[in-house]
């Protein structure tokens, strides 16, 4: 079991859209420590979201971290624009370019957090020699592409394999979960060794009254 409360990383793409400014808001009010922000670009994945001028224009509507998981390809053309719209951590998938290592070290050199995400299928091992350059590792616990999936099992594993190789780098890399987290999903998580929490629905069901006490849900793990 971790031995911290888990980041909790409400994901906008379960906000309204029509109110994005203010949802922003609310989930910061309502004591979420990061904003995620999933941007799809209907070729990567099988869904089109937002791109870098929404991220602009919502980044003066918190002042939590904006932890952008950009679900593009190709990814390195378009890291200049989303840093420079307000992201404070930049995730890839190592399939959406050809050099994983050197687009990590771009990421940094923009001032930026740099991130790896792994979808279901994409082994852990593929990281091993480059833990140096990584400040969060995000575990797709579905498919990428759509909010509101079911949670995948299977990736438990794998978020356990994660965290032991963080805790060999003698690392303080953020290990993230994100796909079907709820108060039940996120306590499986975090007893694997998550030490933050994406979630859609699980935040934002039951509208802005109901954003506190569905985050401490979260944090509590059921």
């Amino acid at each position: 079991m971790s031995p911290r409360a888990p980041i909790i990383a409400p994901s906008i793409l379960s906000a309204d859209f029509a109110r994005l400014g203010e949802e922003a808001k609310a989930i910061e009010a309502a004591g979420a420590n990061w904003l995620h922000v999933d941007v799809m670009d209907g070729h990567f994945v099988p869904n089109i979201t937002i791109g870098p001028q929404v991220v602009k224009a919502l980044r003066p509507h918190a002042s939590i971290p904006f932890d952008v998981h950009l679900m593009i390809a190709p990814v390195d053309p378009y890291l200049e624009a989303f840093r420079e719209s307000g992201a404070d951590h930049l995730l890839v998938h190592p399939e959406a370019g050809p050099h994983l290592n050197r687009t990590l070290r771009h990421i940094r050199q923009l001032g930026a957090k740099a991130g790896v995400v792994f979808d279901p299928s994409t082994p852990p091992e593929i990281i091993e020699w480059m833990m140096d350059d990584i400040d969060i590792i995000l575990v797709m616990t579905v498919n990428p592409g759509f909010g509101g999936q079911s949670f995948m099992p299977s990736q438990l594993g794998k978020i356990a394999r994660l965290r032991a190789m963080i805790d060999a780098s003698g690392r303080d890399i953020v290990l993230e979960v994100d796909g079907g987290v709820t108060p039940q999903t996120a306590r499986l998580c975090v007893e694997a060794g998550a030490t933050a929490l994406v979630a859609g629905a699980a935040v934002f069901k039951d509208g802005p009254d109901r954003y506190g006490a569905n985050i401490a849900a979260l944090r509590g793990g059921g």
